[in-house]
Formats: C-alpha cells, sequence, structure tokens
C-alpha cells in the first residue's frame, strides 16, 4: 500500500520581535508526517540545504538569524542530508571525580558529581570555562591535564625536592592556563557558581550539592542536553528531590534548564543567578521588570590576566531581581560575597524554566555594556517567542 505520508513540510518562521536575533527553531516532529524509515533534507527558501538535528524529545531543530518582524519558510523534504559537523556536546569524567561537562561553539561548562560530592570538597553550582576558539576544546582539555604520565612526573618531582620544575610542568598542561583556546578561571566553590537553582525557606538559600545520576539526553551536533537527578534533601519535613534539565544549543551563551522538585507539597520560592565575588556587588544588573541578571565576575588569579567572566540569567517570569550580600561569616565560609539572584515560583508538580550561562571579554564581549546588550535581548527572546506555522 503506498503511504499517505506527505513528501515534504513547510515550516515558516516569524520573528515579531521588534529586534534581531540568532536562536534555534524548533518545531515537534509530530506535526510533519516523518517516516522513520526515510532521511530528510532542510531547505531554505532560496534552496540552500539547512543544517538541522531530530532531538530526543521529536523536535526538529536548526538555527537561523532573523531581522525586526521577519519570516522565513524553509522545506524539509525527502532527501540524503550532508553529514553536520558536532558543535555541542558533552560527556562524564569519571577520572575528574565525575565532572559532567558540556561547551558548543561559545562557551563550555560543567556540574559536579558523585564523587566530589564524597570527597567532602565543597563545589556546589556551575562553573563556566571560558573559550576563544569554535571548535570542540573540553576533552582536550580533561586529557591534557589527567593524562596518568605527565600527573606521574609531576608527583615525582615534587618527591625530588624540585617544587619549580613540577610548577612549570602543572602550568604547561593545566586548564587554569590559557594555551591559547581559553581557560577555566571562573570560581564556584559552595555557592551557586554560574546560576544554578535553590530553594528558599524561612529567608535561606538550601544549596544543592552535586548531581546524584546523570543522563545525557541529546549529544550534538546542534544540541547538547542532560538529565541530572540531585540527592534527596528534607524541607520541612517533606523529603524532595531536585531534577535539573539543561540544554545548550549552537549559537548559544546561555543554557536553556527545566527544574522540577519531586516530592514538594507545597509553593516554595526559588532563586538563580551568579555567585558576586566584589564586596561592594561590581558590575552587575538586577531588573526584574526586563527579566534577567548579569555580573562581570573578576575571575580567579586575575593577575594572570585571565580577563573578565561575564554570567547572567533571564527569565520568562520574576518576582524580585536584586543583589544579596552575605554577611561576614558567610562571606568567609563561601569565599564570595554574595548572588545576583532572580527569584521565582514554583509551584508542585510543574516546572520552572530560566536561562544562565556566561561570555569572556577575550571573546566576544568586549565590555560589561555589551555583555549587559546581550542579556536583555535573550530576556527580550524569552518573552516574545518565535511563532512557527507547520503546513
Amino acid at each position: 500500500m503506498a503511504s499517505c505520508k506527505p513528501s515534504s513540510t513547510t515550516i515558516e518562521v516569524v520573528n515579531k520581535g521588534d529586534f534581531e536575533r540568532q536562536e534555534m527553531v524548533e518545531v515537534p516532529t509530530s506535526d510533519m508526517g516523518l517516516d522513520a524509515d526515510k532521511t530528510y533534507v532542510l531547505r531554505d527558501s532560496e534552496g540552500k540545504e539547512v543544517e538541522y538535528q531530530l532531538t530526543h524529545d521529536a523536535r526538529l531543530i536548526f538555527l537561523v538569524d532573523f531581522g525586526a518582524n521577519e519570516s522565513k519558510v524553509y522545506t524539509f523534504s525527502e532527501g540524503k542530508p550532508a553529514d553536520v559537523a558536532r558543535i555541542a556536546e558533552g560527556k562524564v569524567y569519571p577520572n575528574r571525580v565525575d565532572d559532567i561537562a558540556w561547551e558548543n561553539d561559545r562557551i563550555a561548562f560543567r556540574a559536579y558529581g558523585p564523587a566530589l560530592q564524597a570527597s567532602k570538597e565543597r563545589a556546589y553550582g556551575y562553573d563556566v570555562w571560558a573559550k576563544r576558539v569554535s571548535e570542540p576544546v573540553v576533552d582536550a582539555r580533561y586529557e591534557q591535564e589527567l593524562n596518568p604520565e605527565t600527573t606521574a612526573k609531576i608527583a615525582a618531582l615534587k618527591a625530588e625536592g624540585k617544587a619549580d620544575e613540577a610548577a612549570e610542568l602543572y602550568h604547561s598542561v593545566s586548564y587554569h592556563v590559557d594555551h591559547g583556546n581559553g581557560l577555566d578561571c571562573y570560581k564556584v566553590g559552595p555557592t551557586l557558581g554560574g546560576g544554578a537553582s535553590a530553594l528558599v525557606v524561612n529567608d535561606a538559600i538550601i544549596y544543592p550539592y552535586c548531581y546524584k545520576t546523570c543522563e545525557i539526553l541529546d549529544n550534538g551536533p546542534l544540541r547538547f542536553s542532560v538529565k541530572l537527578t540531585y540527592c534527596e534533601t528534607e524541607i520541612d519535613g517533606e523529603m524532595v528531590t531536585e531534577v535539573r534539565t539543561i540544554t545548550l544549543d549552537k549559537g548559544e551563551q546561555l543554557n536553556k534548564t527545566t527544574v522540577k522538585y519531586l516530592g514538594l507539597t507545597k509553593e516554595t520560592t526559588v532563586v538563580a543567578g551568579p555567585v558576586c565575588h566584589h564586596a561592594d556587588g561590581g558590575e552587575n544588573v538586577a531588573d526584574a521588570e526586563a527579566g534577567y541578571v548579569a555580573y562581570a565576575d573578576p575571575t580567579d588569579n586575575p593577575n594572570n590576566d585571565n580577563g573578565t567572566i561575564y554570567v547572567g540569567a533571564a527569565f520568562p517570569e520574576l518576582n524580585d531581581a536584586k543583589l544579596v550580600l552575605f554577611d561576614e561569616e558567610e562571606a568567609a565560609d563561601r569565599g564570595a560575597n554574595g548572588h545576583v539572584l532572580g527569584y521565582m515560583t514554583y509551584k508542585p508538580g510543574e516546572t520552572l524554566t530560566y536561562y544562565w550561562g556566561g561570555g569572556w571579554s577575550k571573546w566576544g564581549f568586549e565590555s560589561f555594556e555589551a555583555w549587559d546588550t546581550y542579556m536583555k535581548t535573550a530576556a527580550k527572546r524569552i518573552k516574545s517567542p518565535l511563532s512557527i506555522i507547520v503546513g
């Protein structure tokens, strides 16, 4: 019997915002009548092939640039697509205390795992890794720093009393040093780091620790997504489990993150936002009406000319946004001065979505003003989603 499924699908995408934007278009494949036994090509209105990915949750995604109030039309039809280079990817590193690290063509991130929690080291939030090349770098950084022969040589030099030689060798392989493609110069510690989420109970942040389990859902070429489940925590007599799904797309500085709290039966305040390393708050914006927070972090070891790490979060809905500085005792305990936070309300049984991430003064963001403009536009994109018509 001949298939009654259409041989092609038309996708019209409309930017109703009065601003330029670049973002990943997302179309449910259930609307498209795809045949699992066939392959397809995506083309723009001029017939040029467009890279795409089919995701774990049955979405067709592709990256598009839009002018203000611009619309574009694409055709998805049977054919053999060209290979797509893997841009967004990640993996778990058991040899680095179960880090989960991921990246795209702009930036990289990591979250800490159960082996680190078992070690009692306190690192709670997201780490931000600076990049200044578009190709993947994370795997090579880990491989270089954790090379068994090199680490054994460093240990041997220290044992022989050759501390300077050991330090020189370490710095030649460390991902805390910029060897030409960027580095890790961001300090997390027992804070929310680059923008982790946390419940607020009796005006106190209930800091999450490291993830308990990790499931990679998409691993490129254009989208990386991972599901992180955290350990149960007692909240007002209830055993609550936090589950996060983090998504990073090609071309983005920000991760989309959905959060769900299993076992929570009361509406509860949730905060998210970057840690602050200035006693007076430094350069920051906390704009609840516009829907974002932003901060210029001085980076770890600033005397190494590491530049500035810009961090921020954007939200569909906010109750409040503000800089919250620690008192002297907590600042000493956490090795930081506070957070720039967005305040949201979590409703039991539902999910909460927000966006967080960063940029670097040495690649794409020459000033805090440039980063603030990016975050402001990101918040506009969230509040004015693309219109998609499938025909």
